[in-house]
């Protein structure tokens, strides 16, 4: 019984809060397409102004963060994909589970470690984001780590919200499934789409010059 309230904490955070913040988290960084780095910065100081940020971050995304993916490693050191047996649909989508399970978490340590674990060290601030990820992914071998993270995220995601409503009892019966199925897999789809838009937008010339004029601001301040 213990393994399995572990197992369903590892489940419900991965939906609760994790799901809803990669969502905002999407939809924050597609600002960047869709209004370049006006409207990126202006998400970014949306969320970095609200009252005990810190708390919140830890509380609602770096705790819940390393008890999922630290358990969710554990889950695929033990997991027995079939897929040479039963080359079925679900079998499949279990290993891709947790194969982007594995890829999802170490790309998230690495893109914190390069964004706001810098931002913590006073190396870059919330401002100059946007010209960080500029610098990031101009980078060819870092633009395909990032675009190999961002659709392991978004396929990791989206089906384990299909997991999480058939193991909730959400989603019961092969009609339900099957729909959830296609519901979830046409978010992935959007969800990745977003995220590849948002990198290919960071690319943009405009990143760049929005780092140039932070620099001419801090140099005539200074």
């Amino acid at each position: 019984m213990k393994g399995y309230y572990a197992r369903k904490l590892h489940s419900l955070l991965g939906v609760i809060p994790l799901a809803l913040f990669f969502i905002e988290h999407a939809l924050t960084n597609f600002g960047a397409f869709e209004g370049g780095p006006e409207r990126f910065n202006a998400g970014v100081k949306l969320l970095n102004d609200l009252p005990l940020i810190f708390v919140l971050e830890w509380v609602l995304i770096y705790l819940p963060l390393i008890y999922h993916g630290v358990y969710g490693l554990y889950i695929a050191y033990q997991a027995k994909p079939n897929t040479g047996r039963f080359n079925y649909e679900r079998n499949w989508r279990y290993l891709l589970q947790r194969i982007t399970g594995v890829i999802t978490f170490v790309y998230i340590i690495w893109h914190v470690f390069e964004t706001r674990f810098q931002i913590t060290l006073g190396n870059v601030t919330h401002e100059e984001l946007g010209s960080l990820m500029h610098d990031i992914v101009t980078q060819p071998v870092f633009f395909i780590l990032y675009l190999i993270g961002v659709v392991s995220a978004s396929f990791h995601f989206a089906n384990g919200l299909w997991s999480f409503l058939v193991a909730w009892g959400i989603t019961v019966g092969p009609r339900a499934q099957r729909v959830s199925s296609y519901v979830c897999m046409t978010l992935f789809v959007v969800v990745a789409l977003l995220f590849i838009l948002s990198l290919v937008a960071f690319r943009r010339a405009e990143f760049q010059e929005a780092s140039v004029w932070i620099d001419t601001v801090k140099s005539v301040l200074s």
